[in-house]
Formats: structure tokens, sequence, C-alpha cells
């Protein structure tokens, strides 16, 4: 749930920057859509693998929220930008792609979806929540 939660924000919030910006994500010539594809895979298999591993101790640390986070965003600037240099064969082009995706605010966009999927993760696995369950499932049900 959480892992679909930050494909959905990240989603969201790069359309919202595109927006508000008035300017593409990516708009280096010739690369087409596959870096942000790309980065955009890897970003949420980095989210998901790391995020599993910070939930998989019986008292998961909101600490590790940081290493989501930086992970994720890294993560997906490096495989944009080899996403560029397959589409454009040119090593310039995937310079390119990084430094856009720094200045142009959408590495910050994935920082702060990461972090706050991360951390609304973190937090509901430390609730130790269950399934809701149905008032026929309850083993205390008095039987006359």
């Amino acid at each position: 749930m959480t892992t679909i939660g930050f494909f959905a924000i990240a989603v969201f919030g790069l359309g919202a920057l595109s927006v508000v910006t008035d300017a593409d994500i990516i708009s280096v010539p010739d690369t087409g859509q596959a870096p942000g594809i790309t980065g955009t895979i890897v970003a949420v298999a980095v989210f998901a693998g790391i995020f599993y591993l910070a939930v998989r101790i019986t008292h998961p640390k909101f600490r590790s929220v940081w290493t989501i986070s930086i992970a994720t965003a890294f993560a997906h600037m490096l495989a944009a930008a080899i996403g560029a240099l397959v589409v454009t064969g040119d090593f310039v082009n995937a310079l390119a792609v990084m430094g856009e995706l720094i200045t142009g605010g959408a590495s910050v966009v994935i920082l702060a979806t990461a972090a706050i999927a991360g951390w609304a993760g973190v937090a509901l696995r430390r609730t130790r929540a269950k399934r809701p369950r149905w008032p026929w499932e309850r083993d205390d049900i008095d039987e006359n």
C-alpha cells in the first residue's frame, strides 16, 4: 500500500511541478519519455526494496525514512540518466538530464514523496494495526 501511495504521489507531484513551472520535467532534446519512465520504475523498485527491509524488524525506526528517501531520489536520478544515455548514446545528455532533475526540482519532489510515504509506512507498521474483522469473525462471541 505504501509503495502504491509513493508512486501515486510522485506522479501527482511531478505533474504539479510541471504545471506550476510551465516546463517539462526533462526537456533535453532527443530523449523522449524513456528517461522518465525508467527513472520512475527504478525509483518505485528501490523504494519498495528499502522500505521492505526497514519495516521487517519488529519495531521499525523512523530514522530509516532518511535512507529510504535519499536512496530513492538518487536511484531515480541515476536511472533517468542511464535511460537518456541508452536512448541518445551521448554521455553529455545523460548529465544534462541529471542536472535538469536537480535544478528543476524533480529530485526534491521524489525525495519529499519518498519521505512522506516512507514515514507513513513506518508509522503504520509501528501501530501494529491488524486487518478489520466482521462481527461474526470474532472469537469472543458468546454462544447461547
